[in-house]
């Protein structure tokens, strides 16, 4: 498969002052504490070069790290576009180089935070798979707080999904694990009676399942349907 080249470099383009919502090349920057931005809004999935076919339906991995998961994924699941929300730039720069090095026509890049990204630029029903691979577990109880899957997110899941879709949370993090079942407790889930499932088969690869595996860590994949 030949490789797309990307026309620049992706750089963040302005100074912290002037903070704001940019389209660059197949990504999406976001910077945190922009209130009152300017956004460009969900019409984005159908403007010209983010998709090769904007008609496909949604899906999207939050957390994508390096988008080793995401970028394979992609390419064996065409009839999907994903959108790849990492708020880490340099992370997000790897899965934009993976995008072009592997000629990923249905991948974009989000920089940014995962809620204020699904607010500003997810409609309602409009995502057919959501995953969030390996989030931070902020193992510190002080640090807490800052876990994603927290009910604001729980809410926005529910918002965005179509009925009958499914929302994939993978840990290998035990309070972590128990925390995303106790948000999602409302919901339906595919692994029921069970509160997580060891194993999920076609799952795929990254850098993290690969790490903990070695280490023989506890993988737990949690699947919930929104009906």
């Amino acid at each position: 498969m030949s490789s797309m080249k990307p026309i620049l470099d992706l750089k963040i383009p302005f100074e912290w002052s002037e903070r704001r919502p940019v389209l660059l090349e197949k990504c999406l920057y976001l910077p945190t504490h922009c209130q009152g931005a300017v956004h460009f809004g969900p019409k984005i999935w159908r403007q010209d070069g983010v998709f090769a076919n904007p008609e496909l339906p949604l899906a999207v991995e939050f957390c994508s790290g390096n988008g080793e998961w995401i970028a394979k994924v992609a390419l064996s699941f065409p009839h999907l576009n994903w959108i790849a929300v990492e708020k880490d730039f340099y992370r997000a720069k790897k899965i934009w180089l993976r995008l072009f090095r592997y000629s990923i026509s249905n991948l974009f890049v989000v920089c940014g935070e995962a809620l204020a990204f699904s607010r500003e630029y997810l409609e309602a029903q409009s995502l057919q798979e959501a995953w969030v691979n390996f989030p931070d577990p902020w193992p510190k109880r002080s640090h807490a707080k800052h876990r994603l899957i927290q009910k604001p997110f729980a809410d926005e899941v529910r918002r965005t999904l179509q009925k009958g879709a499914s929302i994939t949370l993978v840990t290998d993090d035990e309070r972590y694990s128990r925390q995303m079942s106790e948000t999602f407790l409302s919901w339906k889930s595919g692994f029921a009676p069970e509160p997580f499932a060891r194993e999920l088969p076609g799952y795929g690869t990254s850098y993290f399942h690969t790490l903990w595996q070695e280490k023989q860590k506890q993988i737990r994949y949690h699947r919930y349907l929104y009906d």
